[in-house]
């Protein structure tokens, strides 16, 4: 079977599909964020994952790989010194992809592809606290019966006031 092998073609033919991708990856760490289609966004989202991962370990091996894609030598510093730092500890899911609607020409699912900001900060585990030995409730007769006596002094208190 052909599961969830491959890649989406986006119609072109592959020379204009890398420029492609490399354009859009190149303009996502540039900006932090870029205006396109839903299914330029999948795919170019999965490019960028692999350069932020890569770019967490800052050596000349993961420079020139990274450097293939994003050819801009400013924009591939500033993933190495700024981007791939913020997430040294988050393990993946970098970017994430909002919904703004449909195009008003071809009717396509218009997306805004864009880096997480926040930095991952560890949640502190909840202490699970020990249930209290449940005391027996009185019965309804019994509540009844104590009300008055309860309302009782509290009004004396408020009319010696």
């Amino acid at each position: 079977m052909h599961n969830r092998i491959g890649f989406n073609r986006l119609s072109r033919k592959s020379s204009h599909r890398k420029a492609l991708e490399r354009n859009m990856v190149t303009s996502l760490l540039k900006y932090e964020r870029v205006k396109t289609t839903k299914a330029k966004a999948r795919e170019i989202r999965r490019t960028a994952e692999k350069m932020i991962t890569r770019a967490k370990v800052d050596s000349v091996h993961n420079r020139r790989i990274v450097a293939k894609t994003v050819q801009e030598k400013d924009v591939l510093n500033k993933l190495f010194v700024e981007i791939a730092p913020k997430y040294k500890e988050r393990p993946g899911g970098y970017t994430r992809i909002l919904k703004i609607g449909s195009r008003k020409g071809d009717a396509a699912e218009m997306v805004i592809l864009e880096l997480v900001e926040e930095e991952m900060k560890a949640k502190p585990k909840k202490a699970k606290k020990k249930a209290a030995p449940k005391k027996a409730e009185p019965k309804a007769e019994e509540v009844k019966a104590d009300a008055p006596a309860e309302e009782a002094p509290e009004a004396e208190a408020s009319s010696e006031e």
